[in-house]
């Protein structure tokens, strides 16, 4: 790894000693960065740059991602600068649709499909982190190496500004330092996979006057130049699209070039300005490992894919919230240190099913064969026009269910295991109408919708609250919570659910049918996570 410093400049500082060591401060960093010092652990973030990176590089996100950020507290405040649910169209060369459908939700109380300003996102994060007295941010800052010795890993951290250098002691590291991750290059973990021949232009535009279209996204499926026509939020949109063999790159960035293109879009100097121009490579690579001792990878750190779906970002977002309750409930001693093996078994199938999806997607929009593209139209443009197709097709094409198959789960093959459950608003005893995470406040917990069945008390005794969830009609008892709309009662009926036991990132780790036992706590399951140490779920950032 080549740095600008060189260890040998000065002598190491004192040591300083933190829980978790986060290097890179993207948004998967500092999303873990908020779930770790929203549950008290001292964290340090270590981040080479100085600010928030100024292009915007993801551009979409998702329901399940804005619920991770709901449970610190962040979703109401970035949900602000999002655009959501605008509609998705696949048009032929002519600009007529073959498929034009909106994104249907999952039930997680989010719009399902938002449309992004990554640095707005990335603002709105670190403005996040600011909350907690427990989180250092370490700016200007690379990471030189990093050593396990034995309960701890050692970090040798190079401060950019002053040529010094510092050691950390941390317990475990969460590298999110990008695709390019200089902390997997120190592992020596391999990043296996394809990089697409073809290098793609995208271009960033600030909103001069809106055109009608504007608010939403279009792949143009032009054997002779696919496009992708992305509206994003705060006053931008993006352009996206291959260049043809023998094109110049430095000639493809030029004004010049790009308004040929956006004019071919019927886009004008009076509708739109153009901020940058770059071009680039889409990759499909995955870390052949995920967990190196106490270091583990998350983000494109561990796992790259192309943008055709707009789940680079949120697969980061995903991994951080899988990985972080597991590693506060080993520093704290309630579960051991086997439940991090879990982080890669259940986040690595998931990551590989989106990829294969963006994949296909992708294959969709960049059809050149003449006979395959006039194929591809007539069919989808006949079979999307019969009932349900165009909500069941999503069910094969975009975002995967938010399921494990395989993790730390209860090992009783029920239907409900492994699923993440859904989040409706719920009413309880005192009057308030919540979303359901909130109620359950981001630990484990027991809901029962159906008779009181044996072996909740286990559960109960370990400290695990006990949450009785009402149908619409109900009447709200002490302890209980009324689905108003009978959302999650009727999902848990088409599992045949009475009992669930939900883990604090919303999956559930064992159900029970009526009458039927509920599964034990596992082994090694010491008691639930304590409250953090400062409740922000509901705060809203300024």
């Amino acid at each position: 790894m080549t740095s600008a410093v060189s260890p040998a400049a000065a002598p190491p500082q004192t040591e300083a000693t933190y829980d978790v060591a986060i290097i890179g401060y993207g948004p998967t960093g500092a999303t873990a960065a908020n779930l770790l010092g929203q549950m008290g652990l001292r964290v340090v973030v270590i981040e080479r740059d100085p600010d928030v990176y100024s292009r915007a590089r993801a551009i979409s996100t998702d329901e399940e991602v804005l619920r991770v950020w709901q449970s610190v507290g962040l979703a109401d405040r970035l949900q602000a600068d999002m655009l959501p649910d605008r509609p998705v169209a696949f048009v032929d060369s002519a600009g007529v649709p073959f498929i034009e459908t909106t994104i249907t939700g999952r039930g997680c109380g989010h719009p399902p499909q938002q449309f992004i300003y990554q640095p707005a996102i990335d603002h709105a994060l670190r403005e996040g982190v600011q909350r907690f007295p427990n989180v250092e941010v370490l700016l200007q800052r690379e990471c030189l190496r990093t050593a396990t010795k034995g309960d701890h890993v050692e970090l040798l951290v190079a401060d950019l500004r002053t040529d010094s250098f510092t050691r950390i002691r941390t317990s475990y590291v969460i590298a999110a330092d990008g695709g390019s991750s200089p902390t997997r290059g120190l592992l020596g973990v391999g990043y296996s996979g394809t990089t697409y021949a073809e290098r793609w232009v995208v271009i960033d535009t600030k909103v001069l006057q809106e055109w009608d279209g504007h608010d939403r996204l279009r792949f143009h499926c032009d054997p002779d130049r696919p496009t992708v026509d992305c509206p994003t939020p705060l006053g931008h949109h993006r352009w996206e699209y291959p260049a043809r063999a023998g094109e110049d790159e430095q000639k493809l960035v030029t004004d010049e070039a790009v308004w040929e293109v956006l004019n071919d879009q019927g886009i004008t100097a009076e509708q739109v300005q153009i901020l940058r121009a770059v071009v680039y490579s889409h990759h499909v690579r995955t870390a052949d490992r995920w967990r190196v001792g106490r270091v583990f990878l998350a983000g494109d750190a561990a796992h790259a894919m192309p943008p055709w779906i707009g789940q680079g970002m949120s697969a980061g977002v995903r991994d951080a919230a899988n990985l972080c309750w597991k590693i506060a409930a080993v520093l704290r001693g309630q579960a051991p240190d086997t439940l991090l093996d879990s982080y890669a078994t259940e986040r690595k199938p998931h990551v590989t099913e989106v990829t294969r999806r963006a994949v296909f997607v992708g294959r969709v929009i960049t059809e050149r064969r003449a006979r395959v593209v006039a194929l591809r139209n007539h069919l989808l443009r006949a079979i999307t026009k019969l009932p349900g197709v165009l909500r069941g097709g999503q069910k094969l094409y975009w975002i995967p269910d938010a399921h494990y198959d395989d993790g730390f789960f209860a090992g009783t093959g029920h239907g409900a295991t492994g699923w993440q459950i859904p989040q409706p608003w719920v009413s309880t005893a005192d009057g308030e109408t919540v979303r359901f995470d909130d109620a359950l406040g981001g630990t484990w917990a027991v809901v029962q919708a159906g008779p009181a069945g044996d072996g909740v008390d286990a559960w109960r005794r370990l400290g695990v609250p006990v949450l009785r969830l009402s149908g619409p009609a109900a009447e709200l008892a002490e302890g209980a919570v009324r689905d108003d709309a009978g959302t999650l009662t009727r999902w848990l009926a088409q599992k045949k659910a009475a009992t669930v036991v939900i883990r604090p990132d919303g999956f559930v780790y064992a159900a029970t049918s009526p009458g039927h036992r509920l599964p034990a706590p596992p082994a090694g399951f010491t008691g639930t996570t304590p409250a953090p140490v400062t409740d922000t779920r509901k705060e809203a950032l300024a």
